[in-house]
């Protein structure tokens, strides 16, 4: 039987997410999802009168593909499919894969050059086009969320088709007080952390880029960041698993990195110069998500957290940092995570995960 859920996701998708118009072209790339959601989405587009695209990806294809990679392959995979993207007005995908870990397995370096080749396309997509990207629920995801399947598909819904357009006056009124900032300061267990965001835009992020959404994300300054941070929240990135991860900053620079895997991350921030440095700063406040499940998506978003990202910047909040990596990691500062506060210019904004300021208290959990 079809669930009108779908059909609904589609709708906002459309005609809320991206706002497609009449005339437009929109690309959906599809990873590993059911065939009625291609269908609720082509039709939606259709609906008002744009030309869709479809894409379809397979998790395991692609990790064969990238165990025996070369670069010219790839730089033949990114010539094409930057130039589809270059035609588009709008980009929607879903990721579905099984198995998040399905590319573990792949040498660091292959996965490494594939980012760097596939970093062009990327980019156009997130500053060319009106942009969604979403995950759909599976039996491996309600697991890392502790939860029954059908548990987890109702939990998926209830965040995905949040009224964020009730939310945006106070979002908008904490991206103001972020433009206006100057100086962050960050505090929790085993975290002390400063920087600068003079000069450089907030961003309010309300179901128009990523679904889950909630967040309102920076830039610090390139140079500026000095102290220590620690993550609570697991992740995945290249398709390993990270716990306890830990940075200490230097003028910016990541200068240690420690982890369950203190080999694997360094690794990584030895991509390129730019990912020993920061690109972006994001403060998460989605009331349905509290809990992580290593799915940056969802946890980047997690009620009462921050996230912190080694990596390329976002050109519309931009400190000039360029890399092959952007690793968004998170922190929960709620009181069951040990709490933690964030300042801007000494004035306290959020304690323990809530904010103290009337007009951003709706975006309390």
């Amino acid at each position: 039987m079809h669930d009108p859920r779908i059909d609904e996701l589609a709708r906002q998708l459309v005609r809320y997410s991206t706002a497609t118009k009449r005339g437009e072209k929109v690309l959906v790339e599809l990873f590993d999802v059911p065939e009625e959601v291609g269908i609720a989405l082509v039709r939606e587009i259709r609906s008002v009168k744009a030309t869709p695209f479809v894409n379809l990806h397979n998790a395991k294809i692609a990790r064969e593909l990238a165990m025996g990679a070369t670069e010219d392959q790839f730089e033949t995979i990114a010539s094409t499919a930057l130039h589809q993207m270059k035609a588009m007005d709008c980009y929607i995908a879903i990721r579905g894969s099984h198995n998040v870990n399905e590319l573990s397995d792949v040498p660091a370096k292959r996965m490494q050059m594939l980012a760097s080749k596939m970093r062009p396309v990327l980019n156009q997509r997130v500053n060319k086009t009106r942009w969604c990207v979403l995950r759909w629920p599976h039996p491996s995801m309600a697991q890392s969320a502790g939860m029954s399947t059908e548990a987890f598909e109702d939990f998926y819904f209830r965040v995905c088709l949040l009224d964020y357009a009730k939310l945006k006056p106070a979002m908008n009124a904490l991206a103001s007080r972020m433009t206006k900032a100057r100086d962050v300061h960050i505090m929790g267990p085993d975290t002390d952390l400063r920087f600068s965001v003079a000069g450089i835009p907030a961003i309010a992020c309300g179901g128009a880029h990523n679904i889950p959404d909630g967040e309102c994300f920076t830039a610090p300054v390139k140079e500026s960041v000095e102290g220590i941070v620690s993550f609570n929240a697991p992740s995945i990135y290249q398709g390993i698993a990270f716990d306890k991860v830990r940075f200490e900053f230097k003028q910016g620079k990541i200068v240690k990195a420690t982890a369950n895997n203190t080999k694997a991350i360094n690794k990584i921030l030895d991509t390129d110069p730019g990912a020993r440095f920061i690109g972006e700063f994001a403060i998460g406040f989605n009331r349905e998500i509290l809990e992580p499940m290593r799915d940056i998506l969802f946890d980047e978003k997690i009620a009462g957290s921050f996230h912190f990202t080694p990596g390329q910047a976002y050109e519309v909040a931009d400190n000039g940092n360029r890399s092959a990596v952007h690793w968004d990691l998170v922190n929960i500062q709620r009181p069951e995570y040990g709490g933690g506060e964030i300042r801007f210019d000494g004035e306290l904004i959020r304690r323990d995960g809530q904010f103290l300021a009337k007009a951003l208290q709706p975006l309390n959990y």
